[in-house]
């Protein structure tokens, strides 16, 4: 959640420097980090009576449930071979929805189970189709808005679902140009966002009659946003958008037309969520993700509240679930060092009942904490990121991991993440740059990234280890590189294309040739392409392409490399890692290649991060000379090696 707004400087030496511990604190264990969490995501049903949260049975992640004031725990859900992700309460307080993939395809299915007969049943049993979900309300028990690619994989067309019945009633067809819709409060869809040939985009509403019209055009300048809620009239919509301004602003835009509203702004950062009523649809609160996550309150209602939990303790806040009646709340709180802490607060008495922390074995060790950095990159551009540095030790020239974040357009925030801190307890400094391209800081950030793949965006990344050289704390002969998605393409990139830079580098399903990463985008991500070719390049463009691809340069590559890969993924396919293997070994390098025949883009499986972090963990230590955790049963990558 977003905490108060803060004035950001850049950070001095004197801010991480400090007295010197006499050793380092204990290793933590990768289980603790790594394994399925002990609880987590709690969920308050809408009637207040019951508590869901995931916890493992029989060592996957599954729903359990327990009614509010006493311990009757019980797992509601029964799979057995992938951790439930993403569950929510079906408004009749009697079911809960949850959506599971297979092995990491993102063929995303929606199932609900019965609380009190623990009957499960698939919602959406279509092979190779993916569900997502639109709209969701407790005043609405026993339906809800879905969209599913059944009709054309490329494009996802617009259904109520019956949830008693299990019935599917088509309510908007793709004409091949929407990216998504959104339903008003009385479950009609209304409003679509279409993406546009030039990577912009429009939004359209449908009137009584089923026709649309456009009451809004988007440029392929604006930042990423769109429709947040309708308002409770279902006469406006509430809209996240840059348009005549720098950062994305939650603007009011009326459906019958005319000039939107400004409700909230802030000249640099985007907004990056809202807070709404459970049964009136009031819009409460507006977060943005500054340096730290931060509310601007717009219903005076809940001001005090927001105070009350403000004092609950140190952290960011966010609310995760709440009753229909809007008087008791899921409270999350996310610290630098240590677990998520979750709360159930009571709007009533202003207090605020511990629930559980996920990671409770995590208390007892010594966590380092992540500092907002921002320095100057060499155009100019101001560039923010975060530092964490290692507990126990002094901060001055460090073993740096550059742990470079994926999408490109998303961003690193500040807060809790198991591998930043599995590296730092290591001994390595963390360094996280939200290098051009990131989303979060406006659109002149985001578009400075345009067309900059292995180019300024790389060099940010350099930048950004340049000041960490500059401060004293990174030895400049002791630096890897390592990330997942787009932070395995920027670690390929480092090797290939500044192999003098690198110790050694770690990549998690990257792109190595932009080429085939176009080529082989999801069919689902058809509506995307326009953009993709704006921010990324243009397939009939292929020499611009190869020349920010890592593979052509694979016979650059000099420092020992790592890959690991999911063997279903959709996004960035194995024949990614596997060409720039093929091409180094042509080359006479050493390469480490693992794959996972269970994983997709990001690994799902407690087993095999285990399995994964392992390996990284030896290997990192091997050319840096951090700590070592002894390999424990069931961590050996052996029976992955390809």
């Amino acid at each position: 959640m977003r905490t108060r707004p803060l004035i950001l400087a850049v950070v001095s030496l004197g801010l991480f420097g400090g007295i010197v511990v006499a050793q380092d604190p204990p290793v933590i264990p990768r289980r603790v980090l790594f394994d399925n969490p002990e609880r987590t995501a709690p969920q308050i049903s809408p009637d207040g009576q019951l508590l869901a949260y995931l916890a493992p049975d029989s060592g996957v992640l599954n729903v359990w449930v327990r009614t509010v004031g006493k311990t009757d725990d019980r797992p509601i859900t029964r799979d057995r071979t992938r951790p439930i992700r993403f569950y929510f309460w079906q408004g009749d307080s009697k079911h809960l929805l949850y959506l599971q993939d297979k092995a990491g395809d993102e063929n995303w299915r929606v199932y609900q189970t019965d609380v009190t007969t623990r009957s499960t049943r698939d919602l959406t049993p279509f092979d190779s189709v993916a569900a997502q979900i639109l709209a969701v309300d407790p005043s609405r028990p026993n339906e809800m808005v879905i969209a599913l690619n059944r009709r054309d994989r490329r494009f996802h067309d617009a259904f109520k679902l019956d949830l008693t019945t299990g019935q599917l009633t088509l309510l908007a067809e793709n004409p091949g140009d929407v990216s998504g819709y959104s339903a008003d409060n009385a479950f009609r869809v209304r409003v679509a966002q279409a993406s546009l040939p030039d990577g912009g985009n429009e939004i359209r509403v449908r009137d009584d009659s089923g026709h649309w019209k456009t009451i809004r055009h988007e440029g392929p300048d604006e930042t990423f946003g769109g429709v947040a809620a309708f308002t409770p009239d279902d006469q406006a919509v509430w809209l996240i958008s840059s348009v005549d301004a720098n950062a994305a602003r939650l603007v009011q835009l009326d459906l019958k037309g005319g000039p939107a509203k400004v409700i909230a702004a802030d000249s640099q950062f985007d907004v990056s969520g809202i807070l709404t009523h459970p049964r009136t649809h009031a819009l409460q609160a507006v977060s943005f993700d500054r340096l730290r996550t931060e509310w601007q309150v717009i219903d005076p209602a809940i001001r005090a509240d927001f105070q009350a939990l403000a004092k609950v303790r140190d952290g960011d806040f966010s609310v995760e679930s709440r009753t229909t009646d809007d008087q008791r709340w899921i409270v999350r709180y996310v610290v630098s060092d240590g677990p998520i802490y979750f709360y159930l607060y009571n709007r009533g008495t202003k207090g605020a009942t511990f629930l559980f922390s996920n990671r409770p074995k995590m208390e007892q060790y010594t966590l380092a904490k992540m500092q907002p950095i921002t320095f100057t990159a060499r155009d100019g551009l101001t560039l923010y990121g975060y530092l964490t540095l290692p507990p126990g030790r002094p901060a001055k020239n460090l073993p740096l991991i550059l742990f470079p974040h994926g999408g490109p357009w998303g961003r690193d925030d500040w807060g809790y993440n198991p591998f930043v801190q599995w590296l730092a307890n290591r001994g390595y400094g963390v360094l996280q740059v939200n290098f051009r391209g990131s989303t979060g800081y406006g659109k002149k950030y985001l578009n400075a990234g345009d067309r900059e793949w292995a180019g300024k965006m790389h060099t940010d990344l350099l930048d950004g280890l340049d000041w960490t050289i500059h401060q004293g704390y990174a030895d400049p002969k002791r630096v890897c590189i390592f990330g997942g998605s787009y932070g395995g393409y920027a670690t390929l990139v480092g090797v290939a294309f500044t192999p003098d830079v690198f110790t050694c580098g770690v990549d998690l399903f990257g792109p190595s040739n932009l080429v085939t990463l176009m080529e082989s985008i999801p069919p689902y991500w058809a509506t995307f392409r326009a953009m993709f070719a704006k921010r990324l390049g243009r397939l009939d463009e292929p020499e611009f392409l190869r020349s920010r691809s890592p593979l052509f340069q694979a016979d650059q590559i000099r420092a020992p490399l790592m890959i690991i890969q999911g063997a279903n993924d959709v996004r960035v396919k194995q024949a990614e890692s596997d060409q720039i293997v093929t091409a180094m070994r042509h080359n006479g390098r050493d390469v480490v290649y693992i794959v996972f025949p269970d994983e997709g883009h990001g690994f799902a499986r407690p087993e095999n991060n285990l399995v994964f972090t392992a390996a990284a963990e030896a290997f990192f230590a091997r050319y840096l000379g951090g700590r070592v955790e002894p390999q424990g049963s069931g961590e050996s990558a052996t029976s992955f090696l390809k």
